[in-house]
């Protein structure tokens, strides 16, 4: 696939169109207020993995709506004080998989801790745990379209909400440091960073990779891939819709959340990405509010992005931060 979005040095200035909702700010308040009325009981089970470098827990938080939350949490064998925390999303359709998955950033002597996604985890990987208790109006196969009747109802309204709770959660247990704590995440994973990274305003770093749910509005045009195209194939059948439906996202583009970012971050982009567009991560990265922000950019790959090469790349720039 050639370069088919702006060239890089647009992509530079690039911003997005997507409206802002007045009350943004109010409906998430409102949002994390009513989950916070649900004791987070937040269980650490030790699990016996067959690892000897590293001590895994099997987690249960309480989310959206008080719903159970399963994620995993990898400490290096031998810790005993508080230790830099790492929260980390998982992309679209996977699930928090199996302990093993997940030993990278335990073995930079950093806590991991692994969210699951409600609801997803049965298409790819080891497969998930969490189940979405909450039903909706019809929606297209997939979850983009889920309860997107109204930005109340939306899918990840419960999503952004467990990930804020993940943050609780994951610092609640004696042997993490929350005044040391990193979100990050690709894809999927990369859009939940962003919303973590404006809804949380203490936190030391955001890594957000190629990040889904940004600058909907050109996203849902740009591209006919999977994910974004469900909305277009929902709004193929729910003609006249597409006013509504848009209002709906603009609750959760990640450009609203990175404009309220309070941490340093670094990001990464594909030019020949066409499920998360070259322009929809750049629309974010502009947006970032913290002045200490970079992002790297991978000329001739997809989605897959940096790969094993931003992850060494993440290392190296999180080493000087926690």
């Amino acid at each position: 696939m050639a370069l088919f979005d702006l060239p890089l040095d647009e992509l530079r200035d690039h911003r997005s169109t997507s409206p802002e909702p007045e009350d943004f700010d109010a409906f998430w308040s409102k949002t994390l207020q009513e989950s916070r009325e649900h004791d987070l009981d937040a269980c650490f089970e030790p699990v016996d993995t067959g690892l000897t470098a590293v001590r895994t827990y099997d987690v249960t938080f309480a989310g959206f709506g008080g719903h159970p939350v399963k994620g995993w949490l990898n400490l290096p064998a031998e810790a005993d004080g508080p230790l830099p925390l790492v929260v980390e999303y998982i992309g679209y359709g996977g699930g928090r998989g199996l302990p093993h998955e997940h030993l990278l950033w335990a073995a930079t002597g950093r806590a991991h801790f692994v969210m699951d996604t409600r609801g997803q985890g049965s298409g790819w990987g080891g497969g998930g745990a969490t189940a979405d208790p909450v039903g909706g109006a019809p929606a297209y196969p997939g979850f983009m379209t889920r309860g997107i009747d109204a930005p109340e109802n939306y899918y990840y309204r419960r999503v952004f909400t467990d990930a804020v709770r993940a943050v609780e959660a994951a610092r609640s247990h004696p042997l993490t440091d929350a005044a040391r704590t990193v979100v990050l995440g690709g894809s999927q994973g990369g859009g939940i960073t962003l919303a973590v990274g404006g809804l949380v305003p203490d936190l030391t770093a955001v890594a957000p990779d190629v990040p889904f749910l940004c600058d909907f509005p050109r996203a849902t045009t740009i591209t006919d891939r999977h994910p974004y195209r469900e909305i277009g194939l929902y709004l193929k059948t729910h003609r006249g819709r597409a006013q509504d439906v848009q209002r709906t996202l603009s609750y959760f583009d990640g450009v609203h959340f990175a404009a309220r970012g309070r941490a340093p971050a670094l990001f990464s982009a594909a030019l020949e990405d066409l499920t998360c567009p070259p322009s929809t991560v750049f629309a974010a990265f502009n947006a970032w509010a913290h002045q200490d922000k970079d992002i790297e950019v991978y000329e001739f790959n997809d989605h897959e992005g940096g790969g094993p090469f931003q992850q060494a790349a993440k290392v190296r720039w999180l080493s000087g931060r926690i």
